[in-house]
């Protein structure tokens, strides 16, 4: 059997990208979601204290009111504790995912910086996206980071947290008095799973909102989203169709697993994972497998560094993967990358994927 790469086909993920990459090292760790798996979701050890004197506070001043009636804030994350004395006013987020959260929640004028996209940011966020300084494509540099003087660092993925390719370790960044949080879908190595779920996904933007002061700003967006995966629940668009969520990578196919985002879209939607049975967030196929699995439809994520349409052209090219059901027939759902991880925009992605299965079933 071959199915080579043609010269047109999506970039390994042992390549540079010339629109970005991983934000960890190359194929031999594979990217940064393989290498980064499911830990321990962040757990409150002891949530705001003294809550008190909000109401009527003026809105341009949201985060100076919940300084001064907020006290120490305490959370266990990736098994550290994070303590603030106060809220943080000057933070920093440094993954897309990271970032999305405290977009959702609404607090972009706690931000001073921002880095590392893997794609437009949603439409939603846009403006408030914006307003927050952009301090590098990838990962800032240390002295770039410090120069902002962050109280705290946000982050999707523990590489973030590395003295050789992010802004140093979290121990060091608390000995300068800089709190950090990893989302705990994105812990390193050596840290408790947690199975991937929608509470533990309304977790971390609980979280989130708390180091900034603000815990009860999570709460309407999470309301919003529990409806959204209801409906998906409800509808059931994908019941009878076998799916292969389809990452990144070209020889050896990066999927999605049975522990992971995909796995709970695909649940809600009443979708079966063909990998289901793989007992990790993503893994390294083959397409071997994908071909004797012939799957009637193919999600695919869309990455600036691996895109959608790139993994299109390579499976069309194929002289195997051409014949896949899923191929001949067009049956592809395209959503954004950090749609495809536990964070904010896991919801929609869920809703992306419920409305492309009901459009292939028609």
């Amino acid at each position: 059997m071959r199915m080579s790469s043609p010269s047109s086909s999506a970039p390994s993920s042992a390549e540079p990208h010339s629109t970005g990459s991983h934000p960890t090292e190359p194929h031999t760790t594979r990217t940064r979601r393989a290498r980064l798996p499911l830990a321990a979701t962040a757990a409150v050890s002891a949530l705001v204290l003294g809550l008190s004197g909000c109401a009527g506070a003026p809105e341009a001043s949201s985060s100076a009111s919940a300084s001064s009636s907020v006290s120490k804030i305490t959370l266990t994350n990736c098994g550290q504790k994070v303590t603030l004395d106060k809220p943080a006013t000057r933070g920093i987020t440094l993954n897309q995912g990271a970032t999305e959260d405290v977009l959702a929640v609404g607090m972009e004028k706690s931000l001073v910086g921002t880095a590392y996209l893997d794609g437009a940011i949603p439409a939603k966020w846009q403006d408030a996206y914006k307003s927050v300084k952009v301090l590098a494509k990838e990962y800032p540099s240390k002295e770039t980071f410090l120069a902002a003087k962050p109280d705290v660092a946000f982050a999707s993925y523990s590489s973030a947290f590395t003295d050789k390719d992010g802004v140093g370790t979290r121990e060091a960044l608390a000995k300068q008095g800089i709190a950090t949080y990893i989302s705990p879908f994105g812990c390193p190595k050596g840290t408790a799973k947690a199975d991937a779920t929608w509470d533990n996904v309304y977790s971390e933007l609980t979280d989130v909102a708390t180091l900034l002061g603000k815990p009860e700003a999570a709460k309407s967006v999470i309301t919003a989203q529990k409806a959204e995966v209801a409906a998906v629940e409800k509808a059931q668009t994908g019941k009878g169709l076998k799916v292969v969520w389809y990452d990144s990578g070209d020889k050896t196919p990066f999927l999605g697993g049975g522990t992971g985002g995909p796995q709970l879209i695909l649940d809600a939607a009443g979708a079966t994972n063909v990998f289901a049975d793989q007992k990790d967030n993503w893994f390294d196929g083959s397409w071997e497998k994908v071909v004797a699995a012939d799957p009637d439809v193919i999600v695919l994520a869309d990455a600036s560094w691996d895109t959608a349409a790139q993994k299109i052209k390579y499976l069309e090219s194929d002289p195997v993967l051409k014949n896949l059901r899923a191929v001949k027939n067009k049956s592809f759902i395209s959503l954004p990358f950090s749609a495809t991880t536990p964070g904010a925009e896991l919801a929609d992605g869920a809703k992306t994927v419920s409305d492309g299965l009901a459009k292939i079933k028609k």
